[in-house]
C-alpha cells in the first residue's frame, strides 16, 4: 500500500495505475461507486467525485487514501517521493511508544535528514541544525519543525503541480463528463 514507511515506490506506481482504471471505469457504472482492493480482504469504495475534492486543499488530498497514493506516485513521477516518504514517517512517529522513540528517531533522521541520508529532504540549515539538536533527546516532537517545512514545500510547490499534471487532469475531466 502506498501509505507505509517502507513500501516501495514501485507498488503504488501500480495502485496509482490501478486507481486511474478504476475511476475510468467508475462513471461507466449507474451507482457511481466499484469496490477495489486497498488491502486483503479490505474493500474501498470509489466515488466518482472524489478527484475534485483533492483540489479544495492539501490537507484534503493527504487526508484521501487514493488521493495520497496518486500524489505519491506524481512525485515518484518527479523524483521528489521523499518529501511525502519523510512526511508520512513523521505522523507514524508521533504514535510511537516512548520506549522506541531513540530508535525510530535515529531511523528517520539518518534515512532523510543526516548529511549522508539516502532520500534527503530539502531542508534550510537552520531547520536541520534544530532537528539535529532534537536527537540528543528525541520526543514525540523532534521532527515537527522539519515536517512543517516539507509539508509547506509540498503544499505550495508539488500540490499545485499535481493539479496540473495530466493523471489528475484527466481524472477530473472524465468526472466532469461522465
Amino acid at each position: 500500500m502506498c501509505r507505509g514507511l517502507d513500501s516501495l515506490p514501485i507498488t503504488c506506481l501500480e495502485r496509482a495505475k490501478e486507481l486511474k482504471a478504476l475511476f475510468g471505469s467508475l462513471l461507466q457504472k449507474s451507482d457511481h461507486s466499484i469496490p477495489g482492493q486497498a488491502k486483503k480482504n479490505d474493500k474501498v469504495r470509489l466515488n466518482v467525485n472524489e478527484p475534485l475534492k483533492w483540489k479544495e486543499s492539501f490537507e484534503k488530498l493527504l487526508s484521501s487514501q487514493n488521493g495520497l497514493c496518486l500524489f505519491r506516485a506524481f512525485l515518484v513521477s518527479e523524483f521528489s517521493e521523499e518529501n511525502i516518504a519523510f512526511y508520512l514517517a513523521c505522523e507514524d512517529y508521533r504514535s510511537t511508544k516512548s520506549s522506541k522513540l531513540v530508535a525510530k528517531a535515529k531511523k528517520i533522521y539518518d534515512e532523510f535528514i543526516g548529511s549522508d541520508a539516502p532520500r534527503e529532504v530539502n531542508l534550510d540549515h537552520l531547520t536541520k541544525a534544530i532537528t539535529k539538536e532534537n536527537m540528543e533527546q528525541p520526543s514525540v516532537s523532534c521532527f515537527n519543525l522539519a515536517q512543517a517545512k516539507i509539508y509547506t514545500l509540498m503544499d505550495k510547490d508539488c500540490y499545485p503541480r499535481f493539479l496540473k499534471s495530466s493523471t489528475y487532469l484527466e481524472l477530473t475531466r472524465k468526472t466532469k463528463t461522465g
